[in-house]
């Protein structure tokens, strides 16, 4: 890289500390801080939703798959493109609905009007240690992403990316993460599914390589990364979408439910270009950096070694950028359930909402450290990130479907489901990691999922309501019917 290059990617990192102190100066409360007074368009909730979602691992892991296995890679953000659609039509507008009632800022508080606090509180712990493994993995590609691209020295990289991300969210709250997130999924679109595509094919045609004619034909076919892994891929992330509750925070945040649903098939759309683009990239990658050492570093170097000066510069701001917007809503997302589910809810139920703005700065820039600990000792990202998939997803996900959808769904039963769900997923990390039993290859979700979903309608069949759980039932049904 040469001095335009580095200049370009400075001149990013300066523009957002300066969007993380604009927005600072521009939130009132609480409400500003973290869903942005309640007023998102149909752009800034895609532009959110993409920020959470297209980030460093799934940038990075569709090229490496591009690369060694041609276009079975897209399936990683087919599964988020479609979580994103499924969701947009299944809950965007219940979710809406019924926090305009609750006045709600959280998923948790959400769990806590339906259910009860230990299941609230039980979904918080599961939101903030989600929320810390999502934003260690973005911090990890950062680091590595920058080390490759700059030379400088990796522990480097990771201190400049942590610092950065964790300043201006914590200043800037929900404005902030929309203001830097409208700018770089532009970037992310121009530098990726643009010039590094159109780049990648002229170069390819300047060679006279062609990625149809020359690549083997199992690089064409769809399910090389193996059906029961794409299968187990898909549901923990399709079920991601209605547990995490960053998505829950963008149908909070949007303007009415009909925006909270258009903003989400807009973001499935432009997942699905970007998905395109870098498994062509990866595919692009083998033909004309056939020898790298290891496959994840395909876009990297295939930016490094056949883009101009300055060219280079803004592709490789545009991955920055899908690792960075990740980052910065999994901190306020964490942030925000501990601010308002434990702070507010067991410490200070009086806190003004200044005092509630102040705490969310701090327990932002806890979460982000955490985070960055999480991330400086394991950087493993794959395992970081399907520990907390399973976590996040595999006991969450009955009981909050069964929040809208079912009136017999109970507190009790949400609440076995949850920890049954994270004590498996525990169990079968240490048993993978201890030992060689057959048992512990089958993919986690499938085995927490299966007994978290076993028990939960187990003990919500054999629950006999209250009049008071069957009202809270009914009303959050209706949600659904408005």
């Amino acid at each position: 890289m040469n001095g335009l290059d580095i200049i370009i990617i400075l001149a990013y990192f300066v523009g957002m500390i300066l969007l993380g102190l604009y927005a600072n100066k521009k939130q009132t409360g609480s409400e500003d801080y973290y869903v942005g007074g309640r007023s998102m368009g149909s752009l800034k909730l895609a532009a959110l939703w993409m920020a959470g979602w297209i980030g460093g691992s799934s940038t990075i892991a569709t090229s490496s798959y591009g690369y060694s296995m041609g276009i079975t890679g897209v399936w990683y953000l087919v599964a988020i493109a479609s979580g994103c659609v499924i969701f947009a039509f299944v809950l965007a507008k219940p979710v809406k609905y019924v926090s305009q009632e609750l006045n709600n800022i959280t998923f948790p508080e959400m769990i806590l009007a339906r259910y009860d606090v230990k299941s609230s509180v039980m979904c918080s712990i599961t939101t903030i240690l989600a929320m810390i493994g999502y934003t260690a993995s973005q911090f990890v590609s950062g680091a590595s992403i920058l080390h490759v691209l700059t030379g400088w020295n990796l522990k480097g990289c990771y201190i400049v990316a942590m610092i950065i991300v964790i300043f201006y969210v914590s200043i800037g709250g929900l404005l902030a993460v929309t203001y830097t997130d409208l700018f770089q999924m532009l970037l992310i679109l121009a530098g990726v599914a643009v010039l590094a595509v159109s780049m990648s094919a002229s170069e390819l045609a300047d060679q006279g390589l062609s990625v149809v004619r020359d690549l083997p034909a199992e690089y064409f076919d769809i399910g090389a990364w193996g059906w029961p892994t794409i299968a187990a891929f898909m549901v923990s992330t399709i079920m991601s979408f209605f547990t995490s509750m960053d998505s829950f925070t963008r149908c909070i945040a949007a303007k009415d439910a009909r925006t909270a649903k258009r903003g989400t098939i807009y973001a499935a759309m432009l997942a699905l270009s970007v998905g395109c683009a870098c498994t062509y990239l990866g595919m692009a990658g083998k033909l004309l950096l056939p020898d790298l050492e290891s496959s994840n570093h395909a876009i990297t170097q295939l930016v490094i070694t056949i883009f101009p000066h300055g060219v280079k510069g803004i592709v490789l701001v545009g991955l920055l950028s899908s690792i960075m917007s990740t980052a910065d809503i999994s901190i306020l997302t964490g942030s925000a359930s501990l601010t308002k589910d434990i702070y507010q809810r067991f410490k200070n139920p009086d806190a003004s909402d200044r005092t509630l703005m102040r705490m969310g700065i701090v327990c932002s820039a806890a979460v982000g450290i955490l985070s960055a600990l999480f991330g400086w000792f394991n950087q493993d990202i794959m395992n970081i990130l399907m520990i907390t998939f399973t976590i996040n997803s595999a006991g969450l996900f009955l009981p909050t479907l069964g929040a809208f959808f079912w009136k017999r769904s109970c507190a009790s039963g949400a609440f076995v489901s949850m920890v049954s769900s994270t004590v498996i997923a525990v169990i079968w990390l240490i048993g993978g990691a201890c030992s060689n039993l057959p048992v512990f290859q089958i993919d986690t979700i499938w085995p927490a999922f299966g007994v978290s979903a076993v028990l939960y309608a187990v003990v919500c069949l054999r629950h006999k309501q209250t009049e008071k759980e069957l009202k809270q039932a009914e009303w959050f049904c209706a949600s659904f019917r408005r």
